[in-house]
């Protein structure tokens, strides 16, 4: 097998995310698949901390100006939402802030489609204040946002949500949390969030995890349960809620490598997957990568940089998960191709964690 060209897929990665975004910022997750034409908090945020990264401030910055429009918009909500939760009264569901939106910013409306998650707002905390600081933009204009998005963060960071995959709700995530802690520490340090209230959620998870997130010496998909996700990577690489080389933190990535890794690369999200037969997703490959080079294995990360780039097809273009590799659950495939046709591609997300691993190992042009 030749080597791949990482420098002619690097350039095509940002060009399809410049391509595909919306005049207004937004990012959809995927145009040209059914349901994921949408704009996500968590996906989009990736998506723009991979294309500052790689030198396109300007579409970062209008994916940052599209958030704080989406939250201000929503600042009532929000008011009641914390008001509620302050009086010890939780509010409706529907008043909670959606996960995905319209690319205009609207809500979706009601889609039947779980819809309460925080994971997303803390990533963008965390995506916002890395681009600020790398490209040295003005923070006055987000600060409303951020204030907002921190008050929202304190007042539901302990609450169940849906987690990364929109599949189990009446549980707090491991990975959800990781991205709640990365992102009221990274707004901390970016002056965009009160030192006192950072401090207090961030305490708040650390204390709830190493009381019920860590029953096995590892993190966990949820707390008390003894299962791993691969999101979990993203509590390591890069909300650094725990380090690589730290006791938990190694016997996380121990654990996610022995049931989730494949040993030619590639990552599956969990054991009970069956989404397309449970196969093997780019995006994780590219968590595993960075977590890799946080840890000193450069080699293990250069093996899902070239495994990620042996996905993409004749185009360029990246799939959510890799064509004709190894499902755990294949049983499964036939009822997804039915219901929403094949395999999501291009898959945005995938082309940002390639050029975010990329980044990480230095080579990034």
């Amino acid at each position: 097998m030749s080597a791949p060209d990482h420098a002619r897929l690097l350039r095509r990665s940002l060009a399809v995310i410049t391509g595909h975004q919306d005049t207004g910022g937004a990012y959809p997750a995927c145009p040209a698949y059914p349901v994921y034409r949408y704009a996500w908090f968590r996906d989009g945020s990736f998506i723009a901390d991979a294309a500052s990264r790689a030198g396109a401030a300007d579409s970062a910055t209008a994916f940052h100006d599209w958030c704080a429009r989406v939250v201000t918009d929503r600042a009532d909500r929000i008011g009641r939402v914390t008001a509620a939760l302050g009086r010890g009264e939780m509010p409706d569901e529907a008043e909670f802030l959606p996960t995905r939106y319209e690319l205009d910013g609207g809500d979706t409306g009601d889609s039947g489609w779980a819809d309460f998650q925080t994971d997303g707002y803390g990533t963008w905390l965390w995506a916002l204040s890395g681009h600020l600081g790398r490209h040295r933009v003005d923070p006055a204009p987000y600060r409303e946002a951020a204030a907002l998005v921190v008050d929202y963060i304190a007042a539901t960071w302990n609450i169940p949500c849906y987690d990364w995959w929109e599949e189990t709700q009446e549980e707090r995530h491991g990975a959800t949390l990781g991205a709640l802690y990365g992102g009221m520490a990274a707004a901390a340090r970016a002056g965009l969030a009160d030192p006192a209230t950072a401090a207090r959620v961030t305490g708040g998870i650390e204390r709830l995890v190493a009381e019920r997130g860590i029953p096995g010496g590892h993190l966990t998909r949820s707390l008390g349960s003894g299962a791993v996700d691969a999101s979990l990577l993203a509590c390591m690489a890069p909300f650094s809620f725990v380090d690589p080389t730290d006791p938990v933190g190694a016997a996380t990535l121990a654990a996610v490598e022995r049931d989730l890794v494949e040993p030619e690369g590639g990552v599956h999200r969990h054991l009970a997957d069956v989404f397309y037969g449970g196969g093997q997703w780019p995006v994780l490959a590219g968590f595993l990568g960075s977590v890799h080079v946080r840890a000193g294995r450069t080699a293990d990360a250069r093996r899902e940089l070239d495994w990620i780039a042996a996905q993409a097809d004749d185009d360029g273009l990246l799939p959510e998960q890799a064509p004709g590799v190894r499902l755990l659950h294949p049983e499964h495939l036939e009822h997804w191709e039915t219901k929403w046709g094949p395999v999501a591609k291009p898959l945005l997300w995938s082309h940002a964690m390639y050029l975010t691993l990329a980044d990480d190992l230095g080579i990034l042009p």
